[in-house]
């Protein structure tokens, strides 16, 4: 990683080239700032670009906006002075180069223009503080004032001034710098953690959209457990997900002990993150253990339980994704299920896996049965050998077990073949609990495996039961 005597031939986004035309017409100094050049020193693809001049970015904007075409749109911020269009693919942002200061309460900053110094040193991390410049006599030098290209080649996070101001300002960059330690792979340095832990119960001022928005972006890193470890060590998972916390340690009792739930969790996540991009997933594995600090009880005879541990973390879900404001319409469900459904695959390994016990997995799981066994299969964090390779290969087992029952009985997202209509109809019934009975009755009768999953069946079926209710088919 080394810097370039031009570095602005390595900006090959034809937005510069139109910016410099237009910034020299204009007769103002532009930039590019940010993410933009950290990404470009890392050789990583980024698809926002923040340009900075010095003057207005919101005549920048619209001047460049009429150059690439009368049909451009243009996003005008006129309260932070920032403007936005879309080009080739690229989010463009202008900015004109300000100064902020906030109040206690609020990461809403005053803002006023400034220098490019004082553009600059507002920035959450040296890294991301460092600016190329666009046009004028000094066209492609590396404006860095805080040594971040230094810090890019040691792998350190590190704020530009005292990390106490930077986070105070505004306590969203305690978790950018978590979340860009575990995408990046790099280390905070020791002041600055420090500094995170000092300010930790400051995030309390930041809308939980926010918080949630960083940590999902930890969550699908290469290795999340990284990322949420320092979310515990720092003080920040505190903050918005206690019970995570409360999954830590082990307990010992007369001799028997239980794993560390939390620790056990994190490689849980980790191996979901190998093998899927699917966030929700990644939420079903971080959850799925959620309830076991609630269900856990000390049995002399068998040990540490945690007894019903699903049920109680799938409620928990709920209040979970409420409470941090996430989407709580199928997404939420989805994780809900996933928690509730994840120890019935290892019931089966450990039973006899009968058709009917297939039938009725596949009838829970629907479409997510898929999903379900890969969280199953990650579930098992076992470090015998032997043990994870036998409930490995019995996982194998279900698996061929529920594309064979799935191939001949067609039952995932399954219907009975007769609804609740069809038994009104048939019977002449209002809606009633002899429906409730009789549609209840079908259903299981072909989960076990007594009649065909077919109409005819299904209807002779029907008749029977309602036979045992004293119902008499309608005109008969």
């Amino acid at each position: 990683m080394t810097t370039s005597n031009n570095l602005r031939n390595l900006l090959k986004h034809p937005i510069y080239d139109i910016v410099e035309r237009v910034a020299d017409q204009l007769g103002v100094e532009t930039f590019a700032v940010g993410g933009i050049v950290r990404d470009l020193f890392l050789k990583r693809d980024s698809t926002d670009i923040d340009i900075l001049v010095i003057g207005s970015g919101i005549e920048l904007s619209q001047k460049v906006a009429q150059e690439i075409s009368p049909d451009c749109k243009v996003s005008v911020y006129r309260n932070f002075g920032t403007a936005q269009l879309n080009y080739m693919g690229h989010q463009i942002e202008f900015a004109g180069a300000r100064k902020e200061s906030y109040n206690k309460n609020s990461r809403k900053p005053i803002v006023e223009d400034g220098t490019l110094w004082d553009d600059i040193s507002r920035r959450d991390f040296t890294i991301n503080a460092m600016a190329i410049t666009i046009n004028g006599p000094k066209k492609g030098e590396l404006i860095d004032f805080f040594n971040g290209f230094q810090d890019l080649q040691k792998k350190i996070l590190r704020t530009p001034l005292d990390p106490d101001v930077t986070y105070s300002d505004d306590p969203l960059r305690m978790m950018r710098g978590i979340r860009f330690a575990t995408q990046l792979g790099f280390t905070i340095e020791e002041k600055s953690f420090q500094s995170i832990q000092n300010n930790a119960s400051r995030l309390e001022i930041i809308s939980k959209e926010r918080i949630v928005e960083e940590f999902n972006k930890i969550l699908l890193a290469p290795r999340p457990s990284i990322g949420i470890q320092l979310c515990e060590q720092s003080g920040l998972l505190q903050q918005f997900l206690p019970e995570l916390i409360d999954l830590m340690g082990v307990e010992s009792q007369n001799g028997k002990k239980h794993k560390d739930n939390y620790l056990h969790t994190l490689e849980v996540v980790d191996k979901i993150g190998m093998v899927s991009n699917n966030l929700w997933l990644i939420w079903a594995a971080l959850l799925h253990d959620i309830g076991k600090s609630r269900t856990k009880k000390f049995d002399p005879a068998h040990g540490w339980t945690f007894h019903g541990h699903e049920v109680v973390g799938a409620k928990m879900v709920a209040q979970i994704f409420n409470r941090l404001r996430m989407p709580t319409n199928e997404k939420m469900k989805y994780v809900q299920l996933l928690v509730q459904l994840h120890l019935r695959p290892i019931a089966l390994v450990e039973d006899e896996i009968t058709d009917s016990a297939v039938r009725r997995l596949l009838f829970d799981a629907g479409d997510q049965i898929d999903d379900l066994m890969l969280l199953c299969e990650a579930d098992v964090t076992s470090k015998n050998r032997e043990k994870v390779k036998k409930y490995l290969n019995n996982f194998a087992i279900v698996r061929n077990k529920l594309k064979e029952v799935e191939e001949k009985d067609q039952l995932r997202n399954w219907q009975p073949p007769i609804d609740g209509q069809q038994i009104m109809e048939s019977f002449d019934l209002q809606p009633s609990r002899e429906v409730g009975i009789i549609k209840t009755a079908i259903r299981e009768a072909i989960l076990d495996g007594i009649i065909p999953n077919e109409w005819e069946a299904a209807y002779q079926f029907m008749i029977q039961e309602g036979k045992k209710l004293g119902l008499k088919l309608k005109n008969k």
